[in-house]
């Protein structure tokens, strides 16, 4: 027979389970849950403080207020926390994209809104830093770059990509050229990002939107139907 009390709030016992079972082991996922998000927050620091070589795992369980059996209990590795904290940023990018683009009918005022939110990406310090970093990292072992490279992009195309393609009507190229489109805006980007931290100086505010908006206009081909 079925306890009433266990139906009203959704919950039914099953064989070798009960109701307290059950909110002991949803407790301790959603503790989990926590523990993981802590850690990557604190590598995240880590990282763009001392690099992404030089950051220890210790370090990262350590600023978190956790232990190294932790940290592996959630990560196999460095660079397995790197991509954890890349996926945070594509999610967090594909809110900013659907806030910036919904609603949004002209193709002239898509490429403001693509530019301006390319633009606030160039002055996230220490986004600019981990990417750096993690490039470099690759750049010094051959070995892992295809893999780390390949992993980087599957990643920019799965969690980005169908996001942007919603609001971007205009934007009916085939998949390797959206690849291709999508690569050479990110390192134009990053050049941006990298430069404002070295030089702040260098470029004005507003001449840095004016190349973006023709970066925009040039790679994604908004503006094919009139020319």
């Amino acid at each position: 027979m079925r306890d009433s009390k266990h139906e009203s709030v959704g919950f039914r016992t099953g064989p070798g389970g009960s109701k307290k079972e059950w909110e002991t082991a949803s407790h301790k996922q959603e503790r989990a849950l926590i523990t993981r998000s802590q850690l990557i927050d604190s590598a995240r620091t880590i990282f763009a403080r001392d690099g992404f070589e030089l950051a220890r795992i210790e370090d990262i369980a350590s600023s978190a207020g956790k232990s190294r059996g932790a940290f592996y209990a959630n990560f196999k590795d460095k660079e397995d926390v790197f991509f954890a904290i890349f996926e945070e940023d594509l999610a967090l990018d594909q809110q900013k994209i659907r806030s910036l683009l919904r609603g949004v009918t002209s193709a002239e005022q898509r490429v403001e809104r693509c530019a301006e939110y390319l633009g606030d990406l160039t002055k996230d310090r220490q986004r600019t830093l981990l990417n750096m970093e993690f490039k470099v990292y690759a750049i010094r072992h051959p070995r892992r770059r295809r893999r780390l490279a390949e992993l980087h992009a599957l990643m920019r195309l799965r969690c980005s990509l169908p996001e942007i393609l919603e609001f971007l009507p205009e934007w009916k190229r085939s998949v390797d050229e959206k690849r291709v489109g999508s690569l050479a805006l990110g390192a134009i980007v990053d050049g941006f990002a990298l430069n404002r931290l070295f030089d702040p100086d260098a470029l004005a505010e507003a001449r840095i939107a004016v190349y973006l908006r023709l970066c925009v206009r040039e790679t994604l081909p908004f503006l094919e139907k009139r020319r």
